[in-house]
């Protein structure tokens, strides 16, 4: 059987993260605990429960708290659906 390379397509992402889960991605990519990530962004660590656990939304103001303290862009955090590439080279 031939394979002609025009047959295949490149595959397009689908996964689907949500705001929480990019900032548990990252705190536990750098190896912070939520009370490290706490000191670092000003933020309690039951915000910060909450916020990984998708139970409050982040706001521009905890989205820029956040984004100092991982040195990254407060959109990659704001919107993960189209910050993937972001998202991984944070990581």
């Amino acid at each position: 059987m031939k394979i002609d390379l025009h047959d295949f397509v490149p595959a397009r992402p689908h996964a689907h993260v949500t705001t929480g889960e990019v900032i548990q991605i990252l705190r536990e990519k750098k190896g912070w605990t939520q009370m490290e990530l706490a000191r670092r962004c000003g933020i309690s660590t039951s915000n910060l429960s909450m916020l990984e656990n998708d139970r409050i939304d982040i706001g521009k103001r905890r989205a820029e708290q956040l984004a100092r303290a991982f040195r990254i862009h407060p959109a990659i955090l704001m919107f993960p659906e189209y910050e993937s590439r972001e998202i991984a080279r944070a990581a």
